[in-house]
Parts: C-alpha cells; sequence; structure tokens
C-alpha cells in the first residue's frame, strides 16, 4: 500500500511540485527584482530640487509604496499559478472573483476615496516617512505609508492609523526649514535693551558652538516686544534651523537663556496680584 501510494505522489512532486517549487522561487525573484527596477526609476523621476535628505525620505517613501503594491500583485500571480498546479479550476473562481468585486464595489466607496486620497498624498508630496506632522490630533513622526492610510507613531509610542480619506488637513513641521518660535516674560523692572542684548549674545553664541551650528540656518534672535502681561513683558524670539531640528534647538535656547537671565540679574517673574486695600 505504501509502496503503491509513493509511485503516486513521487511522479506528482517530480512534475506538479517542481513547479510550485519554481513559481515560488520565480515570485521571490521578481519582488527583488521590482524593488530594485521600482527605486531606479523614482531615482530617475524624482526632480532635484530638494536637499539631499528631503529627497532621500521622498524616494524611500515611493519605493516602499509602491514596491508593497507590486508585492501583493506578485504574490495573488504566484496563488493563482500555484492553485492551478494543484488542479483547480482558475477560471470560475476569477469570474467569482469579478462578481465579488463588483459586489463589493457599491459598498467600497470609502476604500476608493481612501486611495484615490492616498495617491494624490503621494503625488503632491505632502509628507513622507520620517516627517514630524500633525493629522487631526495625531502629531509625531510618520512611520509607514500605504495606497490606504498613514501611521503616525506619537510621543507617547501611540501609532496612529489614519486612512487617507478622513486626512483633510496636514500639518508638515519637516519641511525645507523649522522655526524657533519662543515666547518668554520678562520682568517689568527689566532693562529692555539689556536683555535684547543678552538674547541676541545667548542666540549667536549657540548658532556657533560646535554641537549646534549644522542644526541652525538662522540664530534665534530678539524680534518684538509682543505683549504686556499682567506679570511680565513678553518678548518674542525667531530663528531658522533644518527641519525636525527646531524643538532640539529651542530646549538648548531656553536653557542657556535662563543660564545668562541667572547671570545678568534679569528676571523671569511669577504670576503675581496687585491688591490695594482701602485706608
Amino acid at each position: 500500500m505504501d509502496i503503491i501510494n509513493l509511485e503516486r505522489i513521487t511522479p506528482w512532486l517530480l512534475n506538479h511540485g517542481l513547479r510550485i517549487l519554481l513559481i515560488i522561487l520565480a515570485g521571490l525573484v521578481l519582488h527583488r527584482l521590482a524593488r530594485v527596477f521600482v527605486k531606479k526609476l523614482i531615482k530617475k523621476v524624482i526632480v532635484n530640487d530638494e536637499c539631499s535628505e528631503a529627497r532621500e525620505k521622498r524616494e524611500e517613501t515611493l519605493v516602499r509604496i509602491f514596491s508593497g503594491f507590486l508585492k501583493i500583485l506578485i504574490i495573488l500571480f504566484v496563488i493563482i499559478m500555484i492553485m492551478q498546479e494543484l488542479g483547480f479550476a482558475i477560471a470560475p473562481i476569477l469570474a467569482g472573483a469579478g462578481v465579488a468585486g463588483l459586489a463589493f464595489g457599491f459598498g467600497g466607496q470609502y476604500l476608493i476615496r481612501d486611495l484615490v486620497s492616498g495617491f494624490f498624498i503621494i503625488i503632491e508630496n505632502q509628507y513622507r516617512v520620517g516627517d514630524v506632522v500633525q493629522i487631526g490630533n495625531a502629531f509625531g513622526i510618520v512611520e509607514d505609508i500605504t495606497l490606504r492610510m498613514t501611521t503616525i507613531r506619537d510621543l507617547d509610542g501611540g501609532a496612529h492609523h489614519i486612512p487617507h480619506g478622513e486626512i483633510h488637513q496636514v500639518n508638515n513641521h519637516s519641511k525645507k526649514f523649522g522655526r524657533v518660535n519662543l515666547n518668554i516674560g520678562i520682568s517689568y523692572n527689566s532693562n529692555l535693551e539689556k536683555v535684547i542684548s543678552v538674547i541676541n549674545g545667548v542666540g549667536k553664541e549657540l548658532a556657533e558652538d560646535s554641537q549646534w551650528k549644522e542644526y541652525i540656518l538662522e540664530p534665534p534672535q530678539f524680534l518684538r516686544v509682543d505683549n504686556f502681561a499682567d506679570s511680565a513683558i513678553i518678548i518674542k524670539i525667531l530663528g531658522k534651523t533644518k527641519p525636525i531640528h527646531q524643538w532640539a534647538v529651542t530646549g538648548e535656547l531656553r536653557k542657556r537663556i535662563k543660564i545668562a537671565f541667572d547671570k545678568e540679574g534679569i528676571v523671569i517673574p511669577f504670576p503675581q496680584r496687585v491688591i490695594h486695600q482701602p485706608a
């Protein structure tokens, strides 16, 4: 009995089994070749109007998206070929899939909307993998982009999966440059000219520091007196940095201004309230 089964199985393995193995290997090779082809094509198509870092991020994003799309097509093709080798009738299955796809189309408007919106997000280069963006209430780094949705990882580690059809406005903090936009309150008794001199000196020193100068495009400087608040004069400081580095530069600037203010006797006041008592 075992010999009879072996005699039946061996020819099938040598014929169909070998073909299945070759189909799988061909799919793996085709996937690798497709990724290489997509990468080379995208590098030629993308216009070099951005800095090298931004261009690399866009290339990687497009390669990931289109390679993923081709991977799905290749997997479907391999599955169909293997089913054919296993003896399944492919034509009725494909016909049934067409009918199911038509039925799904009537209820798949949201999926179509997501895919179309995703296509325009990619073509218009609204954001890329690695960018820091805010979409609705989600703020963080773009971790992944597919044709259907975007995944954002926030500072707490939470992953936000956002369908492209629900994206109406994107705030991208990683395009071309970032801003140091800092407000500091000083005491009404402060010498304003001295404060301005200290702030500009700290900003210039930071921009010339070997650890920070590569991230700073324009030194943080005094811009204006922004407001007369209840307890302080509000000073606005503005500077220009490379994308994504504005938060680190601003944090370092805060630290250095506090140290400089303490050294020069400039007070950052607590909230105060003056109470007049009747005689």
